[in-house]
């Protein structure tokens, strides 16, 4: 056979993924020793002398990887290979009986992407908490509410990061799916149609900390289908935070100048002594879209591809380990960022009354106190959106001003009613108490306790529950993460007690 050139060999390799892969192939493995020795498929010393040389070359680690990985297809030829040269191949060459490369692979995948989803559940949760933190210190802190990023309606800083909360316990519910999907055994489906020697697959499941076992042999090794949905739900975490991370870059400008980033997320210029840029927080913005091309790439990889394996689904891994990746690493920087923001509390309770953002419930007012339709008032209202849109209702005033001022806006109202219904409201039950009260800022977020809304007793209420919510997905993380670490010791444990032929043989 024609030795292949280095361009050839560079080609195939997929050298940062068996990195990511060397410690999950080094667990399969050990699983898949022990349970060959108990069902009789190897003999005890030979069971012994793969488990002793794996746990040395679990030992080398990074040297490992460093120093024998280059010189292979990839990791998994690599430590099969050195084992062999270690142990010799009648014995080491025993190791892979019942096996093929297909379910190694799909089975270290699963592994290797378990431990970045706890990681990434574990770092949204502790988000989570700082996000709830924040809100509880700000349940008083006003602020205008937007949309289409004009000034809408008033609001509490509370009621906005309870929304940004909710949106990552909705993240932290799609990756715990995403978990599930993936902690399923594929071991023992070998290339696609099984094997002929009697393996025990729910053992090595149990062994490696699976929920279960992926039955179909087929499916088993040629699914992607959990990647897919990890990095789905990568990409939706990674739109909720560039939401974030875009409202900090607006705020932080001196347009908004709502807050002041944290010294350690904010960068200088090379010639301007003055700015402070949120590199950190365009950051986030940016690597969105790098996760959004690995879900693209891995869907395309992955269209049309016939059952069962194919060489395809070795370009699907880096995307997995990038989009991971980089989802933790945004997480873990915006928790930070969000820890140590600066409110500029005065500033946010001053551009509150600035536009206008009364009046939804000044027209709610004139319907309650009159009974005219909603369509109606919103009419009368909005007539005299142009005269108080860049009126501060609110700015200090002498109470005779402030009560010339209500009587003017009341005279304006009846003046527009007057030509739009030829009523004025005046008659119809509208005072000057209750126009003043439908202008006052506090007021206005306090009507407003329907179910999630920015009231401050609904705030708290939500507040109290959301506490609750993340406690009880804490503890469910915590139990994800005991029951992978209690069978990983109980392979350690089978692996020790397999190992101790060697020493009984040496004697």
């Amino acid at each position: 056979m024609q030795k292949q050139n280095k361009a050839q060999e560079d080609y195939i390799l997929s050298l940062e993924a068996d990195r990511w892969l060397f410690y999950a192939d080094v667990l399969v493995d050990k699983a898949h020793v022990v349970m060959l020795k108990e069902r009789g498929i190897i003999k005890r010393d030979e069971a012994a002398a793969i488990l002793h040389s794996l746990t040395k070359i679990e030992e080398r680690g990074e040297d490992f990887i460093e120093h024998e990985l280059p010189s292979y297809e990839d990791v998994h030829t690599a430590i099969e290979s050195v084992l062999i040269r270690e142990i010799g191949e009648e014995k080491g060459g025993r190791m892979h009986t019942g096996r093929s490369r297909n379910d190694e692979v799909a089975t270290c995948i699963r592994i290797a992407l378990r431990d970045e989803l706890l990681e990434l559940i574990r770092e949204i949760n502790e988000l989570r908490g700082v996000l709830l933190e924040k809100a509880a210190e700000n349940v008083d802190t006003v602020m205008p509410g937007y949309t289409h990023l004009q000034h809408a309606q008033p609001t509490t800083f509370a009621h906005h990061f309870l929304a940004h909360s909710d949106a990552f316990a909705r993240d932290f519910s799609r990756l715990v799916s995403a978990y599930e999907h993936t902690n399923v055994n594929p071991l023992g489906a070998a290339a696609f149609a099984s094997t002929g020697f009697p393996l025990d697959r729910e053992r090595t499941a149990k062994l490696l900390g699976f929920d279960s076992v992926l039955e179909n042999s087929m499916d088993a090794v040629s699914t992607r289908d959990f990647v897919i949905e990890t990095i789905s739900c990568c990409a939706n975490l990674m739109t909720n935070l560039s939401r974030l991370a875009e409202e900090i870059i607006l705020w932080s400008t001196t347009e908004f100048d709502f807050v002041r980033l944290p010294e350690e997320y904010a960068t200088g210029s090379s010639i301007m002594p003055q700015k402070r840029n949120p590199d950190y927080a365009e950051l986030v913005r940016a690597r969105t879209g790098t996760v959004f091309g690995c879900l693209m790439g891995v869907l395309s990889i992955c269209k049309a591809l016939p059952y069962s394996y194919n060489r395809d689904l070795q370009e699907v891994t880096p995307h997995l380990l990038q989009a991971t990746k980089t989802a933790i690493a945004s997480v873990v920087v915006m928790k930070g960022m969000v820890e140590k923001l600066e409110l500029k509390k005065e500033e946010m309770e001053l551009k509150a009354k600035i536009g206008f953002t009364t009046a939804t419930e000044l027209a709610d007012t004139i319907v309650r106190e009159t009974g005219i339709s909603f369509r109606t008032a919103h009419k009368i209202v909005s007539s005299l959106a142009v005269h108080l849109a860049d009126e501060n209702l609110e700015s200090e005033k002498e109470q005779e001003s402030e009560k010339t001022l209500v009587a003017e806006i009341l005279q304006r109202i009846d003046d527009s009613a007057a030509h739009i219904i030829g009523k004025k409201l005046s008659e119809m039950g509208l005072t000057e108490k209750k126009v003043k009260e439908a202008l006052n800022i506090a007021s206005n977020i306090q009507k407003r306790n329907v179910k999630g809304g920015p009231a401050k007793k609904e705030v708290l209420r939500m507040l109290r529950a959301r506490r609750m919510d993340l406690e009880k997905d804490e503890k469910s993380q915590w139990a994800r993460e005991e029951h992978v670490k209690r069978s990983l010791e109980e392979l350690e444990r089978e692996v020790k007690k397999k190992k101790k032929v060697i020493k009984v043989i040496k004697r």
